[in-house]
């Protein structure tokens, strides 16, 4: 395989990955303020991306893929109200895991690997066109 296919497959897995990202973050993001509908139960626990590299063997190139999508573990943040349908026997409620300027952070972080990766995929496809219109010349 030429080495400008294997870019464009290299770009598409970054795409595909980030896009995964972009969606976990948001989903994150959304449920940053929701608490459990039960008395002392557990809220929304953020979602983290865990990417893995993976050998191309037609094109020899390494590609990134989603691993899995699991929950991060940390420790939930507890706030004090008594009139929350979610708060335990001491009025104490438990708030999702989920940092606002963390996930901000990574989304603008996936945002610029996808428009990165959108730029390879541009400019492979014009050396692409150039090469092939200078076949075209050289006839």
């Amino acid at each position: 395989m030429d080495p400008l296919t294997a870019s464009l497959k290299i770009a598409a897995s970054g795409l595909e990955a980030q896009t995964t990202r972009l969606r976990v973050v948001s989903e994150n993001l959304a449920n940053a303020q929701s608490t459990s509908s039960l008395p002392g139960g557990d809220p929304y626990r953020r979602k983290i991306v865990d990417f893995n590299a993976e050998l191309d063997r037609v094109s020899g190139a390494s590609l990134v893929n989603v691993g899995s999508v699991d929950e991060d573990t940390s420790d939930f943040t507890v706030e004090y109200d008594p009139g929350n349908k979610a708060a335990d026997e001491n009025g104490m409620v438990k708030k999702p895991n989920v940092n606002v300027l963390v996930e901000m952070a990574d989304m603008r972080e996936a945002n610029r690997a996808y428009e990165s990766n959108l730029q390879t995929i541009k400019q492979t496809r014009e050396l692409i066109s150039m090469t092939i219109d200078l076949l075209r010349a050289s006839q």
